[in-house]
């Protein structure tokens, strides 16, 4: 029995060292897999990093002798935007930057972006702070002069992106099939937005149509449309025969914008 139970240690203790080494073997080629695993990526981040300075080195040449095309034209513009987008480079990250000293774009862009805050803000009385694209891109247009650049809709939408930076005051909101560019302070929410769009055709909704044909209540109609009047971006009518009818100048199309 004595030796019975010694050889049963003895092979539990093999059987324990082998356990131990396996273990041991197993976490050994982990640790390689990982080391390989990682090699593998640095290798494939250089070979990309190297692709995307190839890229941006094209990039830079291809500014520089379209420089004149990227500056006038709008369209050339737009897809020289979209080319710097694919490798992250951003020609309106600052007005002194190296794209900027290249191509004049950065001033182009910032000067915009001015140009929009000057006429929204002189306009905001009127609109309550929320102006037409239409009527926006026409402003623009008209204060450019003799000399001025092509304007493109993609190039104010990109001015007004920029402005975000400086909080949320600028912004364009869909509303049905038009635009408008919204130069106050806050964001609007969901029912904001139904409001614009019922009264996108008319310029205007009641109380009354919106508890009809969105199915509110009158409380929570009164309680936005007030807030919308508060705020400067609806007029209120009161002398309507029916009913108060709540006015937004900011949909208000001129002549000069129906016919662009």
């Amino acid at each position: 029995f004595t030796l019975c139970a010694e050889g049963d240690q003895n092979m539990a203790g093999r059987r324990r060292h082998v356990g131990i080494g396996a273990i041991k073997k197993e976490a050994l080629a982990k640790q390689k897999f990982a080391e390989k695993s990682t090699a593998i990526a640095d290798l494939k981040f250089a070979h990309v990093t190297s692709q995307v300075e190839v890229f941006k080195g094209h990039l830079e040449k291809f500014a520089a002798e379209h420089k004149n095309d990227i500056k006038s034209k709008p369209a050339f513009r737009a897809q020289f935007q979209q080319m710097c987008a694919r490798i992250g480079v951003d020609p309106l990250a600052s007005s002194k930057g190296f794209w900027a000293q290249m191509l004049g774009v950065g001033d182009f862009y910032y000067e915009l972006g001015v140009k929009i805050i000057e006429i929204c803000l002189a306009a905001k009385e009127r609109t309550g702070g929320l102006m037409g694209f239409e009527e926006l891109k026409n402003r623009l247009m008209a204060t450019s002069g003799k000399s001025k650049q092509d304007i493109s809709e993609d190039d104010i939408a990109r001015a007004i992106k920029k402005l975000k930076l400086l909080g949320n005051g600028f912004a364009i909101i869909p509303v049905g099939k038009r635009r408008l560019v919204q130069s106050i302070p806050g964001e609007l929410n969901l029912d904001h937005s139904t409001v614009l769009q019922k009264a996108e055709k008319t310029s205007c909704v009641s109380v009354g149509v919106m508890v009809t044909e969105c199915g509110w209540t009158e409380m929570r109609a009164r309680k936005i449309l007030d807030h919308m009047i508060g705020e400067g971006m609806a007029w209120l009518d009161a002398q309507n025969s029916d009913e108060p009818l709540y006015w937004f100048p900011g949909l208000f199309v001129s002549p000069s914008d129906s016919k662009s």
